[in-house]
């Protein structure tokens, strides 16, 4: 991967965890924590995705992957800190 493409890594997982904690009725977390929350989201819609048979290309599709992903996420964590 050369530096090109990981700031276009970066600035989706940024992007996705920006929308995630918009969608989620959060603010976010920082950018730092925009881009884990995002890459952790790209992982997981990645694997949700392949799942159900979806598939999404190109960078809108990398974006809504991770957003998903990123919501999935942060479903799960709250539902962990209520317990």
């Amino acid at each position: 991967m050369d530096i090109t493409g990981l700031i276009v890594f970066l600035l989706i997982g940024a992007l996705a965890g920006w929308l995630a904690g918009k969608l989620m009725s959060g603010g976010g977390f920082g950018v730092l924590g925009n881009i884990v929350v995002g890459i952790v989201g790209a992982v997981i819609g990645g694997h949700v995705f392949s799942l159900v048979g979806v598939a999404a290309g190109g960078l809108l599709g990398s974006i809504a992957t991770a957003t998903v992903g990123a919501v999935i996420l942060l479903f799960i964590v709250r539902l962990i800190k209520r317990v």
